[in-house]
């Protein structure tokens, strides 16, 4: 119920704000519609460069995470820049702080789509806030590029998503985590969309496949005081902790649970929002031992991540990290690049129809768009955080893996997207 009331008054205030920007920019610019071709994109195409928004939060519970996702598309459009753009123009980023509030996100992707005449957005974390914006790229016909992996059970005409979905990454972490680990699990989340969304999917896989759920909590984004949680935990003793805690509240989890005296070596845990960023932030110390699944480590071995990582810690400084969403953020403006050459045109329909089984050969590895569903082929990694705070990967998929954001694959999720 009060995820419900959250969401409920998230959608509201999104609403009211989208309205209000219509009506302040509608004496001066007429809005977007989902009729015809994007007009927008067309209109910035004839200009001498080509504007596209960043949207992340650099402010906020988010900013630890969402700050270097940005800077990695900044990355990529230096790049582009530098090699001759993209249709023979330059790429001029503007940049946009959703603040860690999902209304703030619906009202500064209305900007850049009907003010700033945007042809695409790479931006968001979580989804509460790529749920908020949605609706505005669908009403406005324009394209946001998401990088970050999330719970599935969606799909946008209007969204290219560059981080996976579940059977990317938490179906396969499950079942590893059941063969290898132990069969109690323990969920931990913070309190939105995607860990609620998570642990409705991982509940029905560990009824298929013979696991035991023995305890279930969440707390709200910012949360630091988990004294109770883990008492909690101690209590239930699981086998695994299955965390889908989001922003610096991973921070006051882990220093805690190991002020409690609990290790990797008394509990395996397994973050799926927890990466190379999160742990400078954490501490190595504390997190040594502990797991993460993702689709991509810095220490993933492909000649195009090591000039990745090279040019990444060049620009911003050798103590900097990539990690999964950076690098999907990066990804994501290279992918957008070849299907609007590919296109001949930063006209959203063209695009979206050019970038249809386009391949990039990325850090992480190749990976192609789906043409279904506009999300990408990804290789799935488990690795577990080393004293150094790099992943030692102890198990991959062996092959990138085709999204299946709906479950349609797996016979125990029928029903779970109703």
């Amino acid at each position: 119920m009060r995820l419900r009331s959250l969401m409920t008054k998230g959608w509201a205030i999104s609403l009211v704000c989208m309205v209000l920007l219509s009506g302040c920019l509608s004496e001066k610019e007429p809005a977007t519609t989902t009729s015809g071709s994007n007009t927008q994109a067309a209109t910035e195409a004839s200009g001498e460069t080509i504007k596209v928004g960043i949207l992340h939060s650099l402010s906020g519970t988010m900013a630890i995470s969402e700050v270097s996702v940005k800077d990695a598309e900044l990355l990529a459009i230096e790049e582009i820049n530098a090699a001759g753009g993209v249709l023979g123009k330059q790429i001029e980023p503007i940049l946009e702080d959703g603040a860690s509030d999902w209304p703030t996100f619906a009202e500064k992707a209305g900007k850049l789509l009907q003010q700033n005449k945007v042809a695409a957005v790479f931006g968001g974390w979580t989804s509460a806030s790529r749920k908020a914006m949605l609706p505005v790229f669908e009403q406005n016909n324009g394209l946001l590029f998401y990088p970050v992996q999330y719970e599935g059970l969606e799909s946008s005409p209007n969204i290219f998503y560059t981080g996976a979905t579940t059977n990317q990454q938490i179906v396969p972490s499950v079942t590893w985590l059941l063969e290898n680990r132990g069969k109690k699990m323990f969920l931990l989340g913070s309190d939105y969309v995607f860990p609620r969304t998570a642990n409705k999917i991982i509940k029905a896989q560990l009824e298929a496949e013979g696991g035991q759920l023995v305890g279930e909590e969440y707390t709200p984004l910012g949360h630091t005081d988990y004294s109770t949680v883990i008492t909690k935990i101690k209590e239930a003793k699981p086998d695994i902790v299955y965390n889908t805690l989001n922003g610096d509240s991973n921070v006051a989890f882990f220093k805690q649970l190991k002020d409690a005296g609990i290790t990797s070596k008394d509990l395996t845990t397994l973050s799926v929002s927890v990466a190379e960023e999160e742990i400078r932030g954490i501490g190595a110390d504390i997190l040594e031992g502990h797991l993460a699944a993702w689709n991509y480590y810095q220490t993933t071995d492909t000649p195009e991540n090591k000039t990745f990582v090279e040019k990444y810690k060049a620009k911003y400084g050798s103590n900097r990290v990539t990690a999964d969403p950076i690098e999907a953020g990066y990804t994501a403006v290279y992918l957008w690049k070849a299907a609007v050459e590919k296109a001949g045109s930063t006209d959203v329909d063209k695009v979206k129809e050019a970038a249809k089984g386009i391949e990039f050969a990325a850090p992480e590895g190749k990976v192609t768009v789906d043409g279904d569903n506009q999300h990408i082929y990804k290789t799935v990694r488990i690795g577990e955080v080393g004293a150094d705070g790099q992943f030692k990967e102890l198990w991959n998929s062996g092959e990138p893996v085709k999204p299946d954001p709906y479950l349609k694959s797996y016979p125990w999720a029928a029903g779970l997207g109703e």
